[in-house]
């Protein structure tokens, strides 16, 4: 029997990514996409590549995805973010994979992360893996406000695939700035909703960021990629002192 791919995507004013993505899985059986009210042409563009755009309100990062897995149809699901490019050789390799129909149930891609205009080949930013290649069916994204994973079902196996997603994620510092702030408030309000904490700790608020920017920058060899990984670093050890604040905030305002 023949397996089929489903390309899932879910978008909210991706005018200036769309394009790119859509363009690297053109060869795909069928690509979903599901909006949350984008007010320029994203979806105009995901129509003119025949894509199946679903326009819902926004439910979450996982709650969305999850809505975007009910309406595919494939064998197989292939998750991407917007501003997400399936390389060539990737691409090749998962037609290829997915011909033989394989005994694993998921395949983890390494993820390139382009900041600033390099790509990030150290400080845990590669090789970045992400369960993205699933049997329909057999997992979903974790209920999480924030970095919601792809859980499968029971004791599936799981293999690597070779290529790489290319994520354009942080071309300016501005929107990686920008990113940081909002994802601090996610986790922010599901670290307060785990932990219930009350109290000011001076270890997650000013050690904690500390140790994160010694352990990616120097144990991991961040300061391998040049200026672009130092301001990468230590802007991502900011990231952490405003999670571990909000969540302070959080707790304080109740």
């Amino acid at each position: 029997m023949r397996q089929t791919l489903s390309v899932v995507i879910i978008t909210l004013n991706e005018e200036a990514n769309i394009r790119r993505t859509l363009e690297s899985v053109r060869w795909a059986d069928e690509i979903i996409i599901v909006d949350s009210g984008s007010t320029d042409r994203t979806i105009e563009i995901a129509r003119s590549y025949g894509a199946k755009v679903f326009i819902e309100e926004w439910k979450g990062f996982a709650k969305q995805k999850n809505s975007a897995l009910q309406n595919a149809g494939g064998s197989w699901v292939l998750s991407l973010d917007a501003d997400e490019e399936v390389e060539a050789a990737l691409a090749a390799e998962i037609q290829k994979v997915l011909s033989a129909d394989p005994a694993a149930a998921g395949f983890w891609v390494a993820r390139k992360n382009y900041f600033l205009g390099r790509w990030m080949r150290h400080g845990g930013f590669y090789p970045d893996p992400k369960l993205r290649l699933f049997r329909r069916g057999a997992g979903s994204f974790e209920e999480r406000l924030v970095h919601e994973d792809v859980h499968l079902e029971g004791q599936a196996p799981t293999a690597n695939l070779k290529g790489h997603l290319l994520h354009y994620a942080y071309p300016t510092l501005e929107g990686y700035i920008d990113h940081m702030d909002r994802y601090s408030s996610l986790g922010a309000q599901m670290m307060q909703g785990k932990t219930h904490r009350t109290r000011f700790s001076l270890l997650d608020i000013w050690v904690r960021p500390q140790l994160t920017f010694f352990y990616n920058y120097v144990l991991r060899l961040g300061f391998l990629d040049g200026r672009e990984g130092l301001l990468l670093h230590s802007n991502h050890s900011v990231y952490v002192h405003w999670k571990y604040a909000k969540a302070w905030q959080l707790t304080r305002g109740k």
